[in-house]
């Protein structure tokens, strides 16, 4: 990766501000330097008429050539334009790059207790400026790239039915982008995020605006980077849609709604780590994460890490001050690239009230397991006797990593306060007694019931099974496939540009429909780096995932939710469709495969566009380990996109900070 490059610049507000004009040419922003303005120069002496005999004191004459008269008149006209300009020209300033990063406070992610629920429609505008700064998160210094100097990222907070704007600005050294994780983004494909997918990369030193409306769903949602591995960078935050029948929907009440992220944590750049896992002989040996983080924060033993430069002097757990006379609702959210965690708050039991943005009937349980992009809210109730303090744990199932980090501490906490005497601030809560399940797998959820019952279709249009293993294969390269093939993004020409941009383009995806209208595109497509099946009109779809892996696989389907109708060990049995219970199955995003195991999912296409499923541990993503889907094919081939998705995949720089390419091991 090339050096980072670092941006001076004053902190501002995540939400949209006025500023003075020239914030990029202030602070040196741009990806190119301005031209500057061009010195007038004339080389003529000035012309001082002085008659023969002049008298000492007399003051000469100047006489201004044409040329000097001009150049006045059009620096007058230049500045009086501009005048002009700026007080009747309304303009929205880029945040400056901040100089010195810093962690979020605890207070922004706790949602407004005023909020409105039954507002009229609005819209939401966000301005992120993205660079690059050193942080110690949790006392280890290393580089990261934040929005707006703050990690980790601001939550985003909306009704259903608002737009959301967001202006991204990109400031960093490497190229990025924003999927917004669990969104429909009906009608808007091209805002998905999915680089190779949906659109190209942002370009350093470029922008790009981001606008869609969230409809037909709301909970807990989070956004990331979908460029390589960079979400682990640093590049992720919490998304929260309300509804507008909120109360209806979660049956437990509560007074306080909280965002908890839990995540692993790199100390070195996810860059590196991927061309160390990427390279020949590394037979799907993750890197392994040496910590972990609750909302961006923990406490490391300096003296245990003697190779890291460390001072956590001034590092905290994350604090919950909580009401002891009310529920609390905390939506928890993995936003780290591997680790599952098992997430339990000493001495108390909670409830379970949604699941990837599905409200469901209550569940009690005192451990949660939770896999990377996975969400959950769960109500915490004060106990009785209370304390006052009380230790939340998350800790990383170790079981999965391949590898040992000598570096590694597998569990941080955050505090959780409903009264103390003094100052006191440590807790001397206990733990549960029962063994943590070493062995990485999905909570059970085959008891949880949404609270919107809606029966899973009973017919089904589409069967697609779904091998799901790595292999190594040319030059030692160990590589994730599904029936064989794996994925390699086209960043200069994603999917969906290679479907509409151009007419010949369209009239060749127009002729794979009439050939395949329903099936796997081989016509537009090289199967072996674009599994791509596609869909006409409105289809059921059926996808049996059979994991050939000795870890768990959580895969997310972007653009849809689905029901999740069953999961196994082994093969799944004969009598599988004879079992299934079709009433009212749990519908979420992101599902489990087990290791050695499979999964059944039923999904309805029925939203427009290309859509990707794949692993959400984000060095198999990487590895290769996804798939696309065209869903209603028919719509899409009528599609025209705005000027500046195709104008992202003009620039240059576009490739920087992708994975590498397979073939720079070729003859190694």
């Amino acid at each position: 990766m090339d050096t980072m490059e670092r941006y001076s610049g004053h902190r501002r507000s995540e939400r949209v501000s006025t500023a003075a004009k020239g914030e990029e040419e202030r602070f040196g922003l741009l990806e190119e330097d301005h031209e500057k303005l061009s010195q007038y120069a004339d080389s003529d002496e000035l012309d001082w008429d002085r008659e023969a005999g002049t008298r000492q004191g007399d003051r000469p004459r100047w006489r201004p050539s044409g040329f000097r008269i001009a150049v006045i008149a059009l620096l007058i006209a230049w500045t009086l334009g501009f005048i002009i300009h700026s007080f009747l020209v309304p303009r929205k300033a880029e945040p400056a790059t901040p100089l010195t990063a810093t962690l979020r406070p605890e207070e922004d992610y706790i949602l407004d207790p005023n909020w409105n629920f039954t507002a009229e429609p609005t819209t939401r505008e966000y301005e992120w400026t993205i660079s690059e700064h050193e942080i110690n998160p949790d006392g280890v210094y290393r580089p990261m790239i934040l929005i707006n100097g703050m990690f980790p990222g601001p939550l985003v907070e909306c009704n259903e039915g608002d737009e959301i704007v967001v202006r991204v600005h990109n400031r960093a050294t490497n190229a990025t982008s924003i999927h917004w994780h669990g969104l429909y983004q009906n009608g808007t494909n091209w805002m998905d995020g999915t680089v190779g997918i949906t659109q190209c990369p942002i370009a350093p030193g470029h922008s790009f605006t981001y606008r869609f409306k969230v409809d037909g769903q709301s909970g807990t949602y989070f956004y990331h980077s979908h460029m390589s591995v960079q979400a682990s960078d640093g590049l992720v935050g919490p998304l929260v849609i309300h509804s507008s029948n909120e109360k209806e929907l979660q049956k437990v009440k509560y007074g306080e709604d909280r965002v908890v992220l839990v995540s692993d944590h790199y100390y070195d750049l996810s860059s590196e780590l991927l061309m160390q896992y990427l390279s020949p002989n590394s037979e799907n040996s993750e890197p392994v994460p040496p910590s972990a983080l609750i909302n961006g924060r923990n406490i490391r033993d300096c003296s245990a890490l003697p190779n890291r430069r460390c001072d956590a002097s001034n590092s905290t757990h994350a604090f919950f001050d909580l009401a002891s006379d009310h529920n609390t609702r905390l939506r928890i959210i993995n936003t780290g690239a591997f680790a599952e965690f098992s997430v339990q708050v000493d001495e108390h039991e909670f409830r379970v009230t949604e699941v990837d943005g599905t409200a469901v009937h209550p569940q009690s349980i005192h451990r949660l397991n939770i896999n990377p992009a996975q969400r959950y809210s769960i109500i915490l109730t004060p106990p009785d006797p209370n304390k006052g303090l009380y230790w939340m744990r998350a800790r990383m199932i170790t079981h999965c990593f391949a590898t040992e980090n000598p570096e590694l501490s597998e569990e941080v906490r955050s505090v959780l306060r409903y009264w103390a005497p003094g100052t006191q601030t440590t807790p001397s809560s206990k733990d549960w007694p029962e063994i943590i399940d070493v062995e990485c797998r999905d909570l059970n959820t085959t008891t949880l019931s949404p609270v919107l019952a809606i029966p899973a279709p009973d017919t089904v249009d589409e069967h697609i099974y779904l091998r799901s293993n790595f292999e190594i294969r040319d030059w030692r390269l160990s590589r994730g496939y599904l029936n064989a093939s794996s994925f390699r993004p086209d960043l200069r020409t994603p999917t969906l540009q290679k479907l509409i941009d151009g007419t010949e383009r369209k009239q060749e995806f127009i002729e794979s429909l009439a050939a395949t209208p329903n099936g796997i595109n081989t016509a537009l497509f090289n199967a072996s780096t674009h599994l791509v099946y596609q869909t006409t009109s409105l289809r059921t779809i059926d996808l049996l995932t059979q994991n050939f892996d000795d870890g768990n696989h959580p895969f997310h389907l972007h653009g849809h939710s689905f029901f999740v109708l069953a999961t196994g060990q082994g093969y799944p049995p004969v009598s599988l469709y004879k079992d299934l219970d079709l009433r009212n199955p749990l519908r979420r995003d992101v599902v489990s495969v087990p290791a050695y195991g499979w999964t059944l999912v039923r999904f309805v296409a029925d939203n427009p566009g290309v859509w990707a499923w794949h692993c959400h541990i984000s060095w198999h993503a990487e590895a290769g380990l996804l798939m696309q889907f065209i869903t209603r094919a028919d719509e899409v081939a009528g599609w025209d996109v705005p000027e500046d998705f195709r104008t992202l995949c003009r620039v240059g720089g576009i490739e920087r900070g992708a994975a590498p390419d397979d073939r720079i091991w070729v003859g190694s």
